[in-house]
């Protein structure tokens, strides 16, 4: 074999060990774990309209790659750059490598969120507690929902807007935008109005609408589930009767100061329409965003002759009922002695 041969054959061995330690090197870029040892698990959050250098800066800023750029190579093997980013909420483990991330992101797969509302008492409030979880800040889905068109084409005012949602625990991705927060909320009232219900508000002689506004009340008059069919049937004697309601709590609410524990004369003087001492009637609105376990008491509202209702004297909530003015009268004078003797002035 001359020089010439065994220079050629040595060539091609070099190139050979070149190759194969390359191609490990690559290998090892695209399946060896890339997700820094001190991140046990991660959520990446990706904005609509986001580019590929924008998740990259993502993933470099929350540190979550050990090796960046080995990721930038791959994401440009992968053709990932040139890809439609999709936005979301991305869940990658400590052991992930480049290929099972872009793969993740890549596919769109979403971790969904739950996502828990009760008992807010207005649209601002429920809209600064699902903007913790979905991409939409409080301010534009607060702006959203108070758009009088919002409202307005589904059959709502500003009023009674807030009966179109139903506390409970719902799943969401996290890149939920605000209209389509909405649409799933009316698909959820569509579902909670079942033809059970209907026919119980009917029987009633209340809208669903006029059914959650009472609820709400009830819900705010007590803590005590056994209590909440009881004050149901209460107020809806009152409303057969053509009696004003007298409730404490929507007085408070038309004041908006929730502070009050003793509600005074200066303000039962206050005029709002959600005074119930002041106009007859339910209010135009909900006082609060009741519990599903409310408003089912409030469509199987008891049946009594029940009118009235006091706080009963102590701290465990709950209350005396009354038929007539006289044991009313009776049961005020003692709840009041009690205020006075703990000093609750106001």
């Amino acid at each position: 074999m001359n020089i010439f041969s065994k220079k050629f054959i040595y060539g091609v061995i070099v190139l050979i060990i070149i190759g194969l330690a390359f191609g490990y090197v690559v290998y090892g870029w695209i399946f060896h774990d890339n997700v820094n040892d001190d991140l046990e698990a991660e959520y990446i959050f990706i904005p609509d309209g986001s580019s590929y250098d924008d998740i990259f800066d993502i993933l470099k800023d929350q540190k979550v790659l050990s090796d960046p750029a080995s990721f930038d190579r791959v994401a440009d093997l992968m053709k990932y750059k040139k890809a439609s980013v999709k936005s979301g909420r991305y869940f990658i483990e400590k052991h992930y490598s480049n290929r099972k991330i872009i793969q993740v992101l890549r596919s769109g797969s979403q971790v969904p969120i739950n996502v828990t509302f009760n008992n807010v008492r207005s649209i601002a409030e429920l809209s600064g507690a699902v903007s913790e979880y979905i991409e939409p800040d409080s301010l534009s889905l607060l702006n959203y929902l108070q758009d009088p068109k919002t409202r307005s084409s589904r059959g709502f005012d500003e009023y009674n807007f807030m009966t179109l949602f139903i506390p409970n625990t719902y799943e969401f991705f996290w890149n939920t935008s605000k209209e389509g927060f909405l649409r799933r909320m009316e698909s959820e009232h569509k579902k909670f109005w079942t033809e059970n219900r209907l026919k119980k508000a009917e029987q009633l002689g209340l809208s669903k609408e006029e059914v959650y506004i009472l609820a709400s009340i009830v819900e705010k008059e007590s803590l005590k589930e056994s209590e909440k069919d009881i004050i149901a049937g209460l107020y809806l004697n009152r409303l057969r009767r053509g009696i004003k309601l007298q409730a404490d709590p929507t007085v408070v609410y038309g004041v908006g100061d929730f502070t009050i524990r003793r509600v005074l004369n200066k303000h039962l003087a206050h005029n709002s329409p959600y005074n119930t001492y002041m106009y007859a009637g339910l209010p135009p609105g909900p006082i609060c965003m009741p519990n599903i376990t409310t408003i089912d008491k409030t469509l199987n509202a008891a049946k009594h002759n029940l009118i009235y209702m006091c706080a009963k004297p102590g701290y465990g909530k709950e209350h005396n009922f009354a038929e007539t003015d006289k044991q009313h009268v009776n049961n005020a004078n003692k709840y009041r002695a009690w205020l006075d003797k703990e000093g609750i002035m106001k």
